[in-house]
């Protein structure tokens, strides 16, 4: 990293980050060779010392094609944007914290899937939603296993 100066190394303060994120970008490979990337929304959870990205969507497309050939996807999410400018010197920059990170992605198995909903929803501050069962069916859900992870933060002035 280029400017260590804004480089966030504690976890903790990761994990804070992204807690204020609303949406992760996840690239996967693809067999074209460009990157294949998707916002989605996303929730958090520790097992074991590994934090898992969570995810959900249709049960079908594109994502879960380049999943099932390569598991290994790069994630990035941010917050706290606020444009800053400096009028009389004719400048200005970005506020912002970020995260990015990599890891593997595999499905949430079946019995655990409505747990990895609750989960998403409490990312969203409604950790109590009731769910409709016919819903729940005709989703898929999964998640990253993260392997690594660095974070960035430009403070406002």
């Amino acid at each position: 990293m280029r400017r260590t100066d804004r480089e966030i190394t504690d976890r903790q303060e990761l994990l804070d980050v992204m807690a204020r994120c609303d949406v992760c970008r996840l690239a996967l490979n693809d067999e074209s060779g460009y990157p294949y990337v998707v916002p989605l929304n996303f929730g958090m959870e520790e097992r074991d010392g590994t934090l898992y990205l969570l995810f959900h969507g249709a049960l079908t497309g594109t994502k879960y094609d380049r999943m099932e050939r390569d598991p290994r996807a790069t994630f990035e999410m941010d917050c706290g944007h606020m444009l800053c400018t400096d009028e009389a010197k004719g400048m200005c920059t970005m506020a912002y914290e970020s995260v990015i990170g990599r890891g593997r992605l595999e499905p949430v198995p079946e019995a655990e899937r409505e747990a990895a909903l609750q989960c998403l929803m409490a990312h969203y501050g409604r950790p109590d939603f009731a769910f409709d069962r016919a819903s729940v069916a005709h989703t898929r859900v999964f998640r990253l296993a993260v392997e690594s992870m660095t974070g960035k933060r430009r403070k406002r002035k």
